[in-house]
């Protein structure tokens, strides 16, 4: 069975655990978090010597690492990958987007706003050019979401559930939602879909 080591609240776990339930994966998960030191130590970091979840462990005991390189390995070949190579490009595309745009300004500012161990770095000056940079990057979304149901081709994809995880949790770092009504429709249709859990499942 394939073992998720994972911090429960983390989106970048989040996005893991969503996209295996969507293909009907069955894995066991072990917590390791970066806020209790588990994921420095030397048994972790023989399983993924970058220290950062999510690591999954496949069933013939290799190790895989990088939330977005885990989606892709396990979308390969499913309805969750376009087979449309320029479609596919696309949801590469949303992914490099989420992590180097998305990601470091919205799950950034709900880390800091979240969690006390990283309040004391959440100056107000970061926090106001945190805020902007998220409100950029929700505004790339609303603008894609305006004219289509989904990120990447015409169907529920990686390139969405990449994006979900931590777009659903922006309230939680001060992002007002409100303000992008057709991101908020989307949110609404990937939690309809038949195989969706919520961060806590």
């Amino acid at each position: 069975m394939l073992t998720l080591y994972q911090q429960q609240d983390s989106g970048n776990c989040y996005k893991v655990r969503l996209l295996l339930n969507h293909l009907g994966r069955p894995f066991q998960a072990v917590p390791v978090s970066s806020l209790d030191g588990s994921t420095r130590r030397p048994e972790f970091l023989a399983k993924n010597p970058i220290g950062k979840v999510p690591t999954i462990e496949l069933e013939d005991g290799r190790f895989l690492a990088e939330s977005n390189a885990i989606l892709l390995h396990f979308a390969e070949g499913t309805r969750l990958l376009p087979a449309d190579a320029y479609e596919r490009a696309k949801a590469y595309e949303w992914l490099f987007f989420e992590q180097y745009v998305h990601e470091p300004a919205i799950a950034v500012r709900r880390a800091l706003s979240v969690y006390p161990e990283r309040r004391a770095t959440a100056s107000p000056e970061r926090m106001a050019q945190l805020l902007d940079a998220g409100n950029r990057a929700l505004a790339v979304l609303e603008r894609r979401l305006e004219h289509t149901d989904w990120l990447a081709g015409n169907a529920f994809s990686v390139a969405d559930i990449s994006l979900y995880a931590y777009t659903h949790m922006a309230g939680e770092g001060g992002y007002d939602l409100g303000g992008f009504p057709a991101v908020g429709g989307w949110l609404e249709r990937v939690a309809a879909l038949p195989s969706h859990i919520p961060i806590t499942a």
